[in-house]
């Protein structure tokens, strides 16, 4: 939620999703708090299905549930993105689809792929709305799919990882955004 820049506290968040009323919280931030639960509820009783665009519009559609014109569909208008002049394409399925295939279809990690994706997808903004939400989901479930860990981006690197979006977004070169979420963005269990 601190990635969509919503106040909600970790505390505030395990009583929302304890299902307890939270004073002071905002009916839209609850809902967000909601929608991700969801969505990861969805996301891990199909985890051994495969990734497709499809399953990502499904994704997209309990992340941005009563937030967009449209969820679970990928948009049909123009969109801008806060802080950047980079204008997004209007996502054409075919290309997106194929695009997709090309991540997934490539010889490297289960860990690049994720970073790639997200990169991808966040870049993309094939929806209306919650497409960092989205990617980010999606690169987890590569990542949990392989067994290679999560990605979560604690409040200690959001400023560092806002402000390297925003260079992803104006320049289209994800490397730099991508060594960082390797470096310091991906949880996993040492043994």
């Amino acid at each position: 939620m601190r990635m969509e820049n919503r106040a909600v506290t970790f505390p505030q968040t395990k009583t929302i999703l304890n299902g307890v009323n939270v004073p002071n919280v905002q009916l839209d931030d609850v809902m967000a708090v909601l929608n991700m639960r969801d969505a990861w509820r969805f996301l891990l009783d199909t985890i051994s299905e495969p990734l497709t665009l499809d399953y990502i519009c499904k994704l997209n559609g309990f992340i941005a549930r009563n937030e967009a014109l449209e969820w679970g569909k990928l948009r049909t208008g123009s969109v801008g993105i806060s802080g950047t002049d980079y204008t997004p394409p209007i996502p054409a399925q075919t290309d997106v689809e194929q695009e997709l295939q090309v991540i997934l279809g490539k010889d490297t990690t289960a860990t690049e792929k994720a970073l790639t994706a997200f990169a991808w997808g966040a870049r993309g903004q094939f929806f209306w709305d919650g497409n960092k939400r989205t990617s980010m989901t999606v690169a987890n479930k590569i990542l949990l799919s392989a067994g290679a860990g999560m990605l979560t981006i604690t409040d200690k690197h959001m400023e560092e990882f806002n402000t390297l979006l925003l260079d992803f977004y104006n320049n289209g070169k994800p490397e730099t955004l991508k060594q960082f979420l390797y470096d310091n963005c991906i949880q996993g269990i040492s043994i």
